[in-house]
């Protein structure tokens, strides 16, 4: 009999034991907790950290993150404004705020998963479907971010979420686009290079048409004082010959005579068919007597 009441006891003790673990439980700092009975949620979410108390057996414990959490959708494949085709990979940072509500609506993570990453594909469509590629790559792609961020905040409100941030990781042309856009931006470089070789040749024409005006204009005026000093060479010239000419006329006749000898005869292979009694060899036959016999 007495074993019988040990054992009565012992499993009292356990059952007690077992009563009292199960009415405990524990919510860390990462962490909030919302309490279920029979499958609802009653009271309020707890999101003090710590130790608490639930009715054993009939209540149950749901836990979920109160640190930011991150989205990472599959890419989608977007017509832009210009009808041009674009790949892009988008991500959501949000926080669960309201647990009581976010069972209410999709209960589990997972689901949440499913229903945000349609939001955030529909806004990204909406948004970038009235915006061009060159408004993508553009410093105006912040603005985009925030329309499109407004909008997923707005439609997942509802889910007892925060949305922290909306980025776009990656924006890319399928290959055929690419190679389009490549080939466009090619011509294009390829013109405006073309432009600047002209508007370079043009103003290298200038250059030097201007230069050659301003060669000629040198040139001119060289010229014209090199005449203007020639002539006032030739003047004094004149002049000195002109004074030797009054001041000896026999030797200056003389030396004009020889100055014609050594420029008609300088030359070894000269011939000169004249008679000997021309002017020409005046000074010929007026040599000394001694002369000729030498």
């Amino acid at each position: 009999m007495s074993k019988l009441i040990v054992g009565l006891i012992g499993a009292f003790v356990i059952v007690l034991t077992i009563l009292a673990f199960s009415s405990l439980y524990t919510v860390s700092e990462t962490q909030q907790a919302l309490v279920l009975q029979f499958g609802e949620p009653i009271g309020t979410p707890i999101q003090e950290p710590g130790l608490h108390v639930k009715s054993p057996l009939i209540q149950e414990v749901r836990y979920y993150d109160r640190r930011v959490l991150d989205l990472d959708p599959p890419a989608e494949r977007v017509i832009l404004a210009d009808q041009k085709p674009l790949w892009v990979d988008a991500f959501v940072r949000y926080k669960i705020i309201d647990p009581l509500r976010f069972f209410q609506t999709v209960q589990t993570e997972s689901r949440l998963r499913d229903r945000l990453g349609q939001i955030v594909n529909a806004s990204v469509r909406s948004t970038l479907g009235s915006a061009t590629l060159s408004t993508v790559l553009s410093n105006e792609r912040a603005s985009l971010m925030a329309e499109i961020r407004g909008l997923v905040s707005v439609e997942s409100t509802r889910f007892g979420i925060a949305v922290v941030d909306v980025r776009i990781r990656r924006a890319d042309l399928p290959e055929e686009t690419s190679q389009a856009v490549y080939q466009r931006m090619r011509s294009e470089r390829n013109r405006e290079a073309a432009e600047f070789r002209a508007q370079g040749f043009e103003r290298a024409q200038r250059v030097i048409s201007t230069a050659d005006r301003e060669a000629t204009v040198l040139r001119a005026e060289a010229e014209r004082e090199a005449q203007i000093l020639r002539g006032e060479g030739d003047g004094q010239k004149t002049k000195i010959l002109a004074e030797a000419y009054s001041k000896d006329e026999e030797f200056f006749r003389f030396y004009k005579s020889m100055s014609a000898y050594t420029e008609a005869l300088g030359s070894k292979n000269t011939t000169m068919v004249l008679t000997p009694d021309s002017d020409f060899f005046k000074y010929f036959n007026t040599l000394p007597s001694s002369a000729e016999g030498d």
